[in-house]
């Protein structure tokens, strides 16, 4: 530990009713860790859990602390949480369900030594059922397409970050379980480096928690957001063009059918105009935010 009481680095679990699993994951872990010989500490934060979660972590003694929330409030949140009480130079965060390998944790911190953030990315056997990875298919391809960069998991919540660089978009993370997929869009699009090393996600205890059709929207919604808050063009452009070739589209049909140019036609295209410039605008307003944010 160094004299001002930072850590190598620190284990975040989010922990909500994972009582029958949370007592083996913290074994499995310190045992891994003492291995290390370097520095740590873990950090459960319980989110408003009614079973013996609480308990079972408390028995536990050092070098585990616990955090509880006073009631449930999201993933997200319980992360948020990590981020700002955690004292190690490193961030590792994982989850208290037995689905993450304790064993992968010192490639992780190997890996930050380079980058800024470090990400699980799942194989295909790992995904829970053929809707999650397909969805996941389609979450990695649109923000592929938001950051520019492939991106191998976007939903993956094993990961490990360097936590002053964390604690830049602590507060954009949402207080649900789509906090993995907002801070990666954010590290990447305020140019951060971020790096994948392959691993594999064991069958969780219990149920999950993650609801296909109730969070999956909301997946989509917030890359959509970041997207919206860092490179808006991203969105305004793809409209401005659908617009502008419906406008010629329907214009070469009607050309065609009535030989006159439509009122329609028109619209299409000065409403095509419009959100172009609206998106030139965007992301002007998104850089000056970028500029203000980094001289602060």
């Amino acid at each position: 530990m160094s004299e001002d009481g930072e850590l190598d680095f620190s284990i975040v679990i989010p922990a909500y009713n994972e009582g029958g699993a949370i007592g083996s994951v913290l074994g499995r872990l310190i045992g891994e860790l003492n291995a290390m010989e370097r520095p740590y500490e873990i950090l459960v934060v319980s989110d408003g859990s009614t079973d013996e979660t609480a308990t079972e972590v408390a028995e536990v003694g050092d070098p585990v602390r616990l955090v509880e929330h006073p009631y449930n409030m999201g993933n997200g949140a319980a992360i948020k949480t990590g981020i700002r009480q955690a004292r190690g130079k490193v961030l590792v965060c994982m989850d208290a369900d037995g689905q993450h390998s304790p064993e992968d944790i010192a490639r992780f911190i190997g890996e930050c030594e380079r980058f800024d953030m470090v990400v699980g990315a799942r194989s295909s056997a790992s995904q829970a059922g053929w809707h999650r990875s397909l969805a996941n298919r389609i979450y990695n391809a649109f923000a592929s397409y938001v950051t520019g960069r492939k991106i191998e998991d976007l939903t993956s919540g094993y990961r490990a970050m360097r936590r002053s660089v964390a604690l830049h978009f602590v507060g954009l993370l949402p207080n649900g379980f789509s906090y993995p997929t907002t801070i990666t869009l954010c590290m990447l699009r305020a140019g951060f480096s971020v790096a994948y090393i392959p691993i594999e996600a064991a069958k969780r205890v219990g149920k999950s928690k993650i609801r296909i059709l109730s969070d999956g929207p909301k997946f989509l919604l917030v890359i959509m957001k970041i997207c919206m808050l860092f490179a808006p063009l991203k969105i305004f452009l793809p409209v401005s063009m659908y617009l502008f070739l419906m406008g010629i589209g329907y214009y070469g049909y009607t050309f065609v059918t009535q030989h006159r140019f439509t009122n329609m036609s028109m619209l299409l295209f000065t409403t095509s105009v419009m959100v172009f410039m609206m998106g030139l605008i965007a992301e002007q307003v998104a850089l000056m935010r970028s500029e203000r944010a980094e001289r602060a």
